[in-house]
């Protein structure tokens, strides 16, 4: 069996598993609270301790808790993620609000502590930033989670879908570093690795977590032509680098670059799952790393 990798995230931790398992479908999964158990136990079998999941993810939290109580002991053996700051409003709503963002020194207060009783912990190993809030205030922001800190609540802080600058204005108030930003990755969207952000956690030796890393679906798109050129790319690095599978060659591609990413995954199939984690024993070479990249942009490099 593959021995899933622990690793450090940043310069002062914390330690986290190469593959983080996501959680944010779980309350479509209609699993019973043992059936989650046996499987939080089985991807932690793996070497996937790490999980993800967020406030904003319907009641994802909530069946978590529900499935940690029958086995209190693995909270010992996992790391739990969430996320804070976007506030939804039901579709069926008649309200004239909207969903937005906050992240005011309250909001993040509550959010956290409703989080913890919803999983049935008392504290996160990290706690991200959903989304960039137009109107975050950098100090109240920093005031909250020093709070959360001296109080045992959260142990770690981070990011999700920070811009550079962003992420440089919220650790100019802190006293503790962040330990990573949660950002999308995957071989049709090249953004993280154009726009300074992955510049930025290689500088600061802070890795990000890769989410979305199968682009939702859409790399298996039969109508889009950008997707048709990557499939054929991909099934041709099956062969080469000796993949089971295109997926594979996909979670390959993210490992290899060097702010070492660590990958999100979002299957309630433990093969599937299995299948991602051989990613780690593959090697690709500059030239196969940049042949996913011409396949997606349609041209080759200047």
């Amino acid at each position: 069996m593959i021995t899933i990798p622990k690793i450090t995230m940043a310069p002062h931790g914390p330690v986290f598993s190469t593959f983080v398992q996501g959680y944010w479908r779980l309350g479509a999964w209609n699993f019973t609270a043992q059936q989650r158990l046996s499987f939080l136990k089985s991807h932690v079998e793996l070497g996937i301790t790490t999980v993800d999941n967020a406030a904003i993810y319907g009641n994802s939290e909530q069946l978590f808790g529900e499935a940690l109580k029958l086995d209190k002991s693995m909270r010992e053996q996992i790391e739990i993620v969430s996320k804070f700051g976007i506030n939804g409003v039901a579709p069926s709503s008649d309200s004239n609000r909207v969903s937005h963002y906050d992240s005011s020194k309250e909001a993040i207060i509550t959010s956290t502590e409703n989080s913890l009783k919803r999983l049935g912990v008392e504290q996160l190993d990290a706690l991200l930033v959903h989304r960039p809030d137009l109107l975050m205030n950098a100090d109240e922001v920093a005031e909250a989670f020093e709070l959360l800190h001296q109080s045992g609540k959260v142990k770690h802080f981070g990011v999700s879908n920070f811009s550079a600058s962003q992420f440089e204005l919220l650790q100019s108030r802190l006293s503790k570093p962040l330990i990573t930003n949660q950002v999308e990755i995957n071989p049709l969207n090249f953004n993280v690795f154009e726009d300074g952000t992955t510049d930025q956690l290689q500088r600061l030796k802070t890795r990000p977590m890769a989410w979305s890393c199968l682009a939702g679906g859409s790399v298996f798109d039969k109508n889009s032509e950008k997707a048709i050129r990557l499939h054929k790319t991909l099934h041709e690095l099956v062969e080469e680098i000796g993949a089971s599978s295109i997926e594979q060659v996909i979670y390959a591609w993210i490992l290899k670059h060097p702010s070492k990413p660590v990958a999100l995954l979002g299957s309630r199939n433990l093969e599937r799952i299995k299948e991602a984690t051989g990613a780690i024993t593959l090697t690709m070479n500059a030239e196969q790393w940049y042949r996913v990249w011409v396949a997606a942009k349609g041209h080759g490099v200047a």
